[in-house]
């Protein structure tokens, strides 16, 4: 068993902190909404509109 060393070499996953972001907000707006949230207002939470317009696409 290898048990990573203790002190400041952590390597950081950006992209696994960037989702667990994510998942932050949408359990957030959902616990706010008194429905379930709609596909447009987890878009909306999740800025993939705006994701969008910034690839061009």
């Amino acid at each position: 068993m290898h048990v990573a060393p203790v002190g400041g070499t952590a390597v950081q996953d950006h992209v696994a902190l960037a989702e667990i972001e994510l998942c932050g907000e949408l359990i957030i707006a959902a616990s706010a909404a008194e429905e379930r949230l709609s596909l447009e207002s987890i878009d909306e939470v999740l800025k993939v509109a705006e994701e969008r317009d910034a690839s061009g696409g």
